[in-house]
């Protein structure tokens, strides 16, 4: 078994309409094992930016405290907000300069540019990048995600469309993970600010 799938995690962001969804499930494992129900996966990084970190557990909650140290002194010096690009270029460096004791994460960035338009980005444990207009996954059942987005996905999605698509996507891939599943969060970021819900799920 891979340390990335030590924990079990589940992440999805796609886009729609001047507004993009992110969601994660809520398990924390030990392998087969369930530790917790509802362990964060998905962090906030300004009004207007998500990252979510799927992987080792302790890295998660390592490269979350990083980020936002990262964050905060880049907004004192520079005086206004990181941008989605300037971010995943950000923690792809981070990434990368620990690339020979490497951070076991794949983040999953999720975002409005300066724009308003939709900003989607992954990147593996050593930081290189995979951008895309459509939808980004990452974690133990990423193959199950593909599926689903595949199916699902149509472009330009209001935001009450968008919610659906991303819920129905992660619940109907990770009855299918033994790794991943209890329920998720979804988050929808649009203009106005971020819309949060959860999701209930399979308890098994």
């Amino acid at each position: 078994m891979s340390i990335l799938e030590y924990n079990g995690a589940a992440i999805i962001a796609m886009s729609g309409k001047n507004c993009v969804a992110i969601a994660s499930d809520n398990r924390l494992g030990i392998q087969y094992q369930t530790v917790s129900m509802d362990f964060q996966k998905i962090f906030k990084m300004n009004d207007s930016l998500m990252v979510g970190l799927a992987g080792l557990a302790s890295d998660v909650q390592t490269l979350d405290q990083l980020l936002r140290f990262r964050m905060n002194l880049y907004e004192l010096r520079e005086e206004r907000e990181m941008t989605p690009k300037v971010f995943t270029n950000l923690l792809s460096t981070m990434l990368y300069e620990k690339r020979f004791g490497p951070y076991f994460c794949e983040p999953v960035i999720a975002g409005l540019d300066e724009n308003g338009k939709p900003f989607l980005s992954t990147m593996d444990l050593i930081g290189a990048q995979a951008a895309a207009k459509d939808f980004v996954v990452a974690g133990t059942c990423d193959g199950n995600l593909y599926g689903m987005c595949e199916t699902l996905y149509k472009p330009d999605m209001e935001e009450e469309e968008l919610f659906e698509t991303i819920a129905q996507a992660l619940l109907a891939s990770v009855d299918r993970d033994a790794l991943s599943g209890w329920g998720g969060v979804v988050h929808v970021i649009t203009e106005k600010g971020i819309v949060s819900r959860e999701l209930k799920g399979r308890q098994d």
